[in-house]
């Protein structure tokens, strides 16, 4: 018989399976993981306390309560970017949501979640310098303050950015674990920086109708592969256990032309994990350090990779080709919702009808139970975002 040595919070468990004397070796240990776009979240009401759709989206991971969550589309706050403080420590939105929302019971019955959190720099709404969208104008200027509503201005501003964004750090990403368990920041990598061109065989952009490429050579030198960036994190569990992080959140197959740009862009940032599993020669993350994950290593793939397999633009079904079917990795049965939404399939992960955001573990990581989480928060209003939370519950082998 196994004993069962753990900690449970709220619905989630993190717990270590251990052998009884002369019984098998121990199994690992449980966690959940999830992943939620929150749909543009800014500074400004990160500051505050009662924003009600932040409480509604605090409530709702609260009601989930994952051990290690990706949230993706949360302003990623630096000096000159729209309602930071002066003098503040870059980096510090997903410390505020956790003081100010996730520390705070929001409905009754809930347990208020203390969390660490590892949040980087995003390309996206960083000026390149260059005429990426081809417009015939250069445009490094964001409108200020910032509309709630994308505007033909910001969408200018935005299309010159290394990623779409129409002020510095919107759309970034931040990964919250829970506050016992260890984030092992000095062996973090991150990929924001990352060549596009790097990519062998990349599907860079033609101008439509010719061979010329979309983007001048000059630019090419710098471009990146990344919309906001490709982060490997290791957290550390009890037993002993480390679980690679794999976050990002791909540029939509949308919003572009006949050159396809983002949907090439798309394919090739999910098609990075293919090759960051496969321990590829060109990569190389912002610490210059070359190389992909370590064979063997426990990991999990989160985010809004903005494909789906069956159904909307994406270009040549990536996700199916890299991820679904690589051998390395477990994806299980499709996470789906009792919750009946008319115009959604079960696996839908966004208002949108598509299935865009995934959890995706090694394929050595049993998958205990999955979701989407359609539930709404109890204080009304409907939905606080586009897209569903995903949720796994995950047997993590001990070392």
């Amino acid at each position: 018989m196994r004993g069962w040595i753990g900690f449970c919070i709220g619905v989630a468990v993190v717990a270590t399976s251990y052998a009884a004397p002369g019984q098998d070796a121990p199994t690992g240990v449980a966690v959940r993981v999830a992943t939620f776009n929150l749909e543009d979240v800014r500074t400004a009401d990160l500051l505050r306390d009662d924003v009600p759709r932040l409480c509604a989206i605090a409530e709702i991971i609260q009601r989930i309560h994952p051990n290690v969550i990706l949230l993706n589309e949360i302003a990623y706050d630096l000096p000159g970017a729209p309602d930071v403080p002066a003098g503040e420590e870059r980096g510090k939105n997903a410390e505020r949501f956790i003081d100010h929302y996730l520390s705070r019971p929001q409905a009754a019955g809930l347990t208020p979640i203390r969390y660490r959190a590892f949040m980087e720099a995003t390309n996206t709404g960083m000026p390149s310098g260059f005429d990426l969208d081809r417009s015939g104008e250069i445009v490094s200027t964001y409108p200020s303050p910032p509309p709630a509503k994308q505007t033909a201005e910001g969408r200018a501003y935005g299309g010159d950015c290394w990623g779409f964004g129409e002020f510095p750090g919107q759309y970034g990403m931040a990964l919250l674990v829970d506050a016992r368990l260890s984030i092992l920041t000095d062996q973090a990598r991150t990929f924001r920086l990352l060549p596009w061109d790097y990519v062998p065989g990349a599907f860079l952009p033609t101008v439509p109708g010719s061979d010329e490429g979309w983007y001048e050579a000059e630019t090419l030198k710098t471009l990146r592969l990344s919309s906001k960036s490709h982060w490997d994190v290791p957290v550390e569990l009890p037993g002993g256990a480390v679980l690679h992080v794999l976050c990002s959140h791909p540029t939509p197959p949308a919003f572009d032309g006949e050159e396809m740009r983002n949907k090439k862009r798309n394919f090739d940032e999910i098609r990075f994990w293919a090759d960051y599993l496969a321990d590829e020669a060109y990569l190389v993350d912002d610490k210059n350090q070359p190389g992909g994950l370590t064979r063997g290593s426990n990991f999990v793939i989160l985010g809004d990779l903005n494909a789906d397999p069956d159904e909307g633009n994406s270009f040549k079904d990536p996700i199916d080709r890299f991820l679904l079917e690589n051998p390395r990795i477990n994806a299980g049965t499709p996470p789906t919702s009792d919750l009946a939404i008319d115009g959604l399939d079960p696996d839908d992960t966004s208002r949108f009808g598509l299935r865009v955001d995934y959890v995706l573990p090694a394929r050595g990581i049993e998958i205990l139970s999955n979701g989407v989480w359609r539930e709404p928060p109890t204080r009304g209003g409907g939905p606080p975002s586009d897209h569903f939370p995903v949720w796994a519950d995950l047997r993590i082998p001990l070392p």
